[in-house]
């Protein structure tokens, strides 16, 4: 029995792989004018992301027979018409996800061909735009078909990204003394580089942070597995904050050794769009390699973004649809499948919405800018799935006694209560701040907009469901 547990090392570099990737040092890094960054990442993992893990692994322990999902943890806790809506919001947060999937993947394959990010900029936003449609079209048509082999492509494609950031932290550090006379940017490490603004940009950027962290609740169904929960669980989890804390601040540095806060803010589009592939570009000419690095670098984002696609096209309809105790509240139309198994009518409205999203951006001067505001969109619209983890939190604590978790985060009630309460309330402010983008109305009013309108229709559908059994 004991062979089969995992050890908590082991469960902590899983989370670790899950929950982190390069991305998230670039965004922190651009967001909060470079090494200032440090300062909000410690503060993020102290005041949210230790806790949201530990939740989150009372929770798995709770249903450790349900799979794991926050829709189950839901429905044990609240009831079948809350779980819909907690699947409903998982699965209405992709959309804005997918459209992303779709930008990054053109992006990652036209620096892979032109090896810069001016020409893919420099073509007119209508016809990237729908380019992005088309490959939109046809990945829900691959998605249609029930081409399962792309989530083992997914799972290598996420691996090799994982390695590249840690490698890009190891080659940076080394670059110095391999290449001592090549261009670097030299750092201050006082309180007053350190310490950030608190202006309006630095809130409003938040969820850009809580996006990041998020999606631990991925490895809520090895709770049970560790040897010795109880203690395992929270010493994996600990770890992980560790691990992630160490590559964010690690990877703050490495990347203020290549680039100078003063420009990044002249160039924020530019470095938003392009930032990822200048820094494997700059490590190549460091290491006199060329483009090799950035090329495989590209190549393996193209992979991953476009495999990562069609899974979240189909993985989080399953998800919603799949559900038996939330099939009541869903129109019979969207749990039509065709011969492969697919929910064809589902994977026509995330064309549709998804599609959508895509489409209005055609009016945005400049393909550099649509990906800055899909950065902006999915950091607004993705973290609002985790209010449901830590809704469940705060309904499995008020329960009592009804469930007996094998691992508690804490065995006092008030403070379990107040640690769920406050992450809802990070989680929500951060989202809400996040939708106003300082001189960009347009940005802010999509922000806006496309949770309202996904918000809405979750609540249309049991609406037509109802009328529908009822006319039966």
């Amino acid at each position: 029995m004991d062979s089969k547990r995992i050890k908590w090392s082991t469960l902590a570099f899983m989370a670790f792989s899950t929950v982190w990737g390069f991305g998230n040092v670039l965004n922190g890094f651009i967001y909060f004018n470079g090494i200032q960054s440090i300062f909000s990442w410690i503060l993020m993992f102290a005041l949210y992301f230790v806790p949201y893990a530990l939740m989150v692994g009372e929770l798995g322990s709770a249903f450790k027979t349900s799979g794991g999902g926050v829709s189950s943890w839901i429905f044990g806790t609240t009831g079948a018409k809350a779980a819909y809506y907690a699947g409903w919001t998982y699965w209405a947060c992709h959309i804005t996800y997918i459209a992303s999937k779709s930008s990054g993947g053109l992006k990652a394959l036209s620096w892979a061909v032109f090896r810069n990010g001016e020409t893919y900029d420099s073509f007119p936003t209508l016809a990237v735009q729908l380019v992005t449609f088309a490959i939109l079209l046809v990945f829900c048509y691959v998605a249609s078909r029930g081409l399962n082999p792309l989530k083992k492509l997914a799972t290598i494609a996420g691996t090799s990204m994982f390695v590249m950031s840690i490698l890009y932290i190891l080659m940076m550090f080394a670059a110095p003394a391999i290449n001592p006379h090549a261009d670097y940017v030299s750092m201050e490490f006082t309180r007053q580089t350190l310490i950030p603004s608190f202006n309006v940009k630095y809130f409003t950027s938040l969820s850009i942070l809580v996006f990041a962290v998020g999606g631990c609740e991925k490895i809520s169904p090895y709770v049970n597995k560790v040897e010795n929960p109880s203690k395992g669980f929270p010493k994996a989890m600990i770890t992980l904050a560790v691990m992630v804390m160490v590559c964010a601040i690690l990877g703050t540095i490495a990347m203020g050794m290549m680039f100078d806060p003063a420009d990044v803010n002249a160039n924020f589009d530019a470095y938003n769009s392009n930032g990822s592939y200048w820094a494997f570009q700059k490590l190549g000419e460091y290491y006199h390699v060329g483009n090799a690095i950035m090329i495989i670098y590209a190549l393996c984002n193209a992979i991953g973004q476009l495999s990562t696609l069609v899974i979240s096209i189909d993985a989080p309809l399953r998800m919603l649809l799949d559900n038996e105790d939330a099939r009541e509240f869903i129109p019979s139309k969207l749990l039509k499948k065709n011969d492969a198994g697919a929910y064809v009518n589902g994977i026509k409205m995330v064309a549709v919405l998804s599609g959508a999203i895509i489409l209005i951006q055609s009016f945005v001067p400049g393909a550099a800018v649509v990906l800055k505001q899909l950065t902006k969109l999915n950091s607004v619209c993705m973290p609002l799935r985790y209010l449901w983890v830590f809704f469940a939190y705060i309904m499995l604590r008020k329960a009592g006694e009804k469930f007996n978790p094998e691992y508690k985060f804490v065995k006092n009630q008030a403070v379990a209560i107040f640690a769920g309460c406050w992450c809802f309330f990070v989680t929500a402010a951060s989202c809400l701040l996040g939708m106003y983008v300082e001189g960009d109305m347009f940005n802010t009013f999509l922000n806006i907009l496309t949770p309202i309108v996904l918000a809405a229709l979750g609540v249309i559908l049991p609406m037509i469901a109802k009328r529908e059994q009822a006319g039966k």
